[in-house]
């Protein structure tokens, strides 16, 4: 097994992440991947929708809440099985585990692909190919998020995370005007560039360097080991306080599940305006993530963190009220710059909070804090809409989104009170 970096003292801690050979190769894989999953799930959600109010003949309002059942869909296998992705990650080789991962996604989008040329598309078939990529993305996301900081010296983490963040949010601006617009050339065109993006993503994972297993007890129970990891979170204040605050925040201010609503029947932009839409927070994310990699914050982390999330939840309010592409656009960016703030705060702090052989299970719960308040977000945004309208419903959480983090900076006071991104656990 290799002696990690930081350890052998070979390489200074002053280099830029991408001067290492498997972070270069981490970065490159996390681009590819995303760009084909943001590709598959802006066309997923257009399908569903479009599919609900065209072969189904419902309306708008019955419509959008399709949408909430599509984010349900995926929430139940992420409820069920993210405590022991977490185990898996802590347990086995996470490059393995994330190949397996994308494997899976390849046979989503082949499914798809080949569903959607057929013209033999029904909900109940998006609802399933959909369940099943929510169960590769349980697998990959703490697989892949506890195997990063382990390619490169501590003290570049942070520099690290807003590189890949950069992979991240620039291939979710490609990602979604890439699947709009091949949609609108060809419906199965998305779904055969993301699988040829995952197999290159699988390919470059698999040729990471094998790297040093995390300190962990294989003959501890797994169930036993997934209960430390709660408990772990659980007594750990600020880890409590900034995985519930992203986990309620989203939850109620995520405006993602009803952009085709917007789209479609609201703008009227179709597919390609949806595109556009579902990119425009990305390029907010995506320049402050650039920012970050070459000037990294390092100062009342804690305090921007709070005010990022505030910002994000009265962007989405403005959203809601808009009717003009324009300043919907404008606005999205907006709200994808504040959330990148707080992405970048929040992983750098759990990262550097918690230990090597602890960072699966970490990921995983911070993993499905996130996921959960994007999927049960879609499930209260598709419910909100049918009772209240879209607009309504984005307005309403919004709203609640800025509520939420005044409450969260009163009661986690641990949160303002984080200065800077000083490492509670050397490897």
């Amino acid at each position: 097994m290799e002696e990690s970096l930081e350890a052998s003292g070979a390489i200074p801690d002053t280099r830029h992440p991408l001067a290492y050979r498997d972070y270069r190769l981490f970065w490159v894989a996390r681009f590819c991947g995303v760009i084909a999953t943001m590709s598959l799930v802006v066309v997923l959600g257009w399908q569903v929708y479009d599919v609900a109010r065209s072969d189904y003949g419902m309306s708008p309002s019955t419509a959008a809440f399709q949408l909430g059942i599509l984010g349900f869909v995926q929430f139940v296998p992420l409820f069920l099985l993210t405590p022991v992705s977490g185990v898996v990650a802590d347990r086995y080789d996470r490059r393995l585990v994330a190949v397996i991962s994308v494997l899976t996604d390849i046979l989503v989008a082949t499914g798809l692909g080949l569903a959607t040329y057929l013209e033999i598309l029904t909900l109940p078939l998006l609802f399933a190919l959909a369940a099943l990529h929510g169960v590769a993305r349980i697998f990959f996301g703490p697989a892949m998020n506890s195997l990063a900081p382990n390619l490169v010296p501590a003290k570049v983490i942070p520099r690290a995370i807003a590189t890949n963040a950069i992979a991240w949010q620039f291939a979710a601006v490609l990602g979604p005007a890439v699947g709009g617009m091949a949609f609108a050339v060809f419906p199965a065109l998305p779904y055969i560039l993301a699988v040829v993006l995952l197999a290159l993503s699988a390919g470059l994972i698999a040729a990471i360097k094998p790297i040093r297993r995390p300190d962990i007890d294989l003959t501890v129970h797994p169930l036993r080991q997934i209960r430390d990891g709660l408990r772990f979170v659980w007594h750990d204040r600020f880890l409590l306080g900034a995985i519930s605050l992203d986990l309620f925040a989203v939850l109620l201010g995520g405006v993602t599940a009803l952009l085709p609503v917007f789209a479609r029947d609201i703008l009227q932009v179709g597919p390609v305006g949806l595109g556009w839409m579902r990119a425009a927070p990305a390029v907010g994310a995506g320049l402050v993530a650039l920012w970050f990699a070459f000037k990294p914050m390092e100062r009342n982390v804690g305090v921007k963190m709070l005010w990022s999330v505030a910002i994000y939840g009265l962007a989405t309010a403005i959203f809601g009220f808009s009717s003009y592409l324009l300043l919907s656009l404008a606005v999205l960016v907006v709200l994808g710059a504040a959330d990148m703030v707080s992405v970048f705060v929040r992983n750098s702090l759990v990262q550097l909070n918690t230990p090597d052989s602890m960072r699966g299970r970490v990921s995983s719960l911070s993993g499905l804090a996130i996921s959960a308040s994007n999927e049960l977000g879609e499930l209260q945004s598709g419910i909100a809409a049918a009772l209240i309208g879209a607009t309504g419903a984005v307005v309403f959480g919004g709203a609640g989104a800025v509520m939420v983090t005044l409450i969260w900076a009163f009661a986690f006071p641990e949160l303002k009170n984080a200065r800077t991104f000083a490492p509670a656990y050397r490897e």
